[in-house]
């Protein structure tokens, strides 16, 4: 009777750290929800849409191009977190047969929130002989070669002070500062576990984690960085240089976190209320409005509508291949 009781008691332990999480995550949710709506009615209601034209119509071929081609890097880039992951996980599929699908799984994830990259990449991975279990890892070290790099960038920029926000935002310095500070502790504790832990698996909400050698580690920090760098770039580029490229990169880390949290897909709404906010005292509004139109259809928009196109032609492709095989 002893035992029953203590074994009870402990599974109310473990059960009432979640239940908290699990509140304060769905209270985050819901101040990002509340949040979000408004900062984007302040931001809109006072825009000049003749002028957001009038700035879209401005840009040179050239800058259009610029931004393509950065997009273009930066999907391959995210692509080849696939390439890491299945490296890690020895498995040996081809190069030429992993890049198309991982793309189609980065768009549909943009664009459709985390649950249509997971979804594509179940669906095509197990067309390619991939059992479930796999496929699980294969996400999952994305998602943590992803967060990696975000650690890494956003703890540099955050910490160097060199954001220029509003001046209601300048105390605002202090604390991302701190921020950074944590997130290049979180980075460091991570590159050292994977250096010198013994216990190379973890559970982690559930999940069973297992760390990679720390020399793939530092490849994951290399991609993810890099390609964080990569989609602020295009903003930069959009916004023709007005702005500093820290700041822009250190705006577009916020509006990740704050899209992450409310699964918005494609960031929508997000992305727009935090850049008029917090860039609004050096640039115009549709000025802002007219770079994030742009960043939209060149880094959602477009690849959307040729990932749909790969999709399609992968599904014709692999139903042909078990066609010829029975």
């Amino acid at each position: 009777m002893t035992a029953s009781v203590a074994a009870k008691s402990n599974e109310r332990d473990k059960a009432s750290p979640n239940k908290k999480w699990v509140w304060a995550k769905r209270a985050l949710t819901a101040f990002f929800f509340i949040l979000i709506p408004v900062l984007l009615y302040m931001v809109l209601k006072n825009i000049e849409w003749q002028e957001v034209k009038q700035a879209i119509h401005a840009y040179q071929l050239k800058t259009l191009l610029l931004g393509c081609l950065i997009a273009m890097a930066s999907f391959l880039v995210f692509s080849s977190y696939d390439l890491i992951s299945l490296h890690y996980l020895k498995n040996p599929i081809k190069i030429r047969e992993v890049l198309p699908l991982a793309f189609v799984g980065c768009v549909f994830a943009l664009n459709l929130a985390w649950i249509g990259g997971v979804a594509s990449r179940f669906r095509l991975y197990s067309r390619l002989g991939l059992d479930p279990v796999t496929i699980t890892k294969v996400i999952s070290t994305n998602i943590i070669t992803n967060w990696l790099g975000y650690t890494i960038v956003g703890g540099i920029i955050f910490t160097s002070g060199l954001l220029d926000l509003p001046d209601n935002w300048k105390m605002g310095n202090t604390a991302l500062q701190f921020i950074g500070v944590g997130l290049l502790i979180v980075a460091s504790s991570y590159f050292a576990a994977c250096r010198f832990s013994k216990k190379r698996t973890f559970r982690f909400f559930k999940q069973e984690i297992s760390l990679p050698n720390f020399k793939l580690a530092l490849f994951q920090a290399a991609f993810a960085s890099l390609n964080w760098c990569l989609m602020a770039l295009l903003i930069y580029t959009l916004l023709t240089g007005k702005i500093s490229y820290p700041t822009v990169l250190g705006i577009l880390l916020m509006c990740s976190i704050a899209g992450a949290v409310t699964h918005v897909p494609a960031g929508l709404g997000v992305i727009e209320a935090i850049f008029v906010a917090m860039l609004s005292h050096q640039l115009s509004k549709g000025s802002i409005i007219a770079a994030l139109i742009g960043y939209r259809v060149i880094y959602f928009l477009l690849p959307l509508s040729i990932a749909a196109l790969v999709y399609l032609v992968l599904e014709i492709r692999y139903k042909r291949k078990e066609g010829k095989s029975t």
